[in-house]
């Protein structure tokens, strides 16, 4: 039991010191802070990166529209019929059977039959 009051009295009285030296570092750790922003090379680079941030941003919202068409064409090109794209009709795949099991490449139905699959 001892051990326990004699740890929350050192856990105590470090948190108070602590946060003393810690409230002062902090102080000085703002107030650098606050010098390094006030200084013109520092805002003349923070407009710096203002303005090209801005000019990026508007050529990249303006090839949005590109690209998702583009993207869109291609979901489309390789989506099945059934599915609203322009890829092989339902009845010409050949990757699922009639139960909507997937059928690999490699099995043909003889194969197929001779395993004793499906």
């Amino acid at each position: 039991m001892g051990y326990r009051a004699m740890f929350a009295a050192g856990f105590a009285i470090g948190y108070v010191v602590g946060t003393r030296a810690g409230r002062e570092r902090y102080e000085q750790i703002v107030k650098v802070g606050r010098q390094v922003a006030e200084h013109p090379a520092v805002q003349k680079a923070t407009q710096t990166v203002t303005t090209k941030t801005t000019e990026i941003t508007k050529t990249a919202s303006a090839q949005v529209p590109k690209i998702v068409t583009s993207a869109k064409k291609a979901a489309a090109d390789r989506l099945p019929s059934r599915l609203g794209g322009k890829g092989q009709a339902a009845d010409d795949a050949d990757d699922v059977s009639a139960d909507g099991h997937l059928i690999y490449p490699a099995e043909d139905s003889s194969q197929a039959a001779a395993e004793g699959a499906r």
